[in-house]
């Protein structure tokens, strides 16, 4: 008769989602900054879709994978090639000069296609907390508004408007991230989140 030993291997890596949640949240206001009228579509918005929207999603995604979760896995890969495919769109007819610009029409499709991504999205967040709930929710309004703007060459009053309110979405996902990351180090709740009930 021999002894069998169970090996238990406990996941000491971080919490990657206030990462993701930071990257998505502080690019959302920096382009919805423009969008509001306040200046002029950048390099500084493109540099951090790129770096921070783009890549460290990614990175936050692939983390999340490791950790086994389908949901923020799906989430913040998604969105980081979102802010990726958003500045290629942008840069690449100027690269490429035989390259169609997006126009308007085009661009209210892209943008309606991931406020239809966002929409299913929001719906797992009822699984999770009130504060993921009011991101996605607001996120999906921002997507819908922005592909109406695009789609009916809207006023810039209503593109001002559309930008206030992906100012509102953008810093809600700094309030959940940065609430991740206080809530960890101080072992209690400096920064609710409102927590759902399973």
């Amino acid at each position: 008769m021999t002894d069998s030993t169970t090996t238990q291997i406990k996941d000491l890596s971080a919490n990657p989602a206030p990462l993701g949640l930071l990257g998505f949240g502080m690019t959302t206001v920096l382009l919805n900054f423009h969008n509001a009228g306040f200046y002029e579509l950048n390099s500084m918005i493109l540099a951090m879709g790129l770096c921070y929207g783009g890549t460290a999603q990614i990175i936050a995604g692939i983390m999340e994978w490791k950790k086994g979760n389908t949901f923020a896995t799906t989430a913040f890969i998604s969105y980081g090639f979102f802010w990726i495919s958003l500045v290629a769109l942008l840069v690449l007819p100027k690269i490429i000069p035989a390259l169609i610009p997006t126009n308007e029409s085009a661009l209210a499709t892209y943008l309606a296609m991931w406020g239809l991504f966002t929409a299913v999205m929001f719906l797992g967040t009822l699984r999770l907390n009130r504060a993921l709930q009011f991101v996605f929710g607001s996120l999906t309004i921002l997507f819908a508004l922005l592909a109406y703007g695009d789609f009916t060459s809207a006023s810039p009053g209503f593109k001002h408007f559309t930008g206030y309110e992906g100012l509102v979405c953008g810093f809600a996902a700094i309030y959940t991230g940065l609430a991740q990351v206080l809530n960890e180090l101080y072992g209690k709740t400096v920064l609710p989140l409102g927590l759902v009930k399973k």
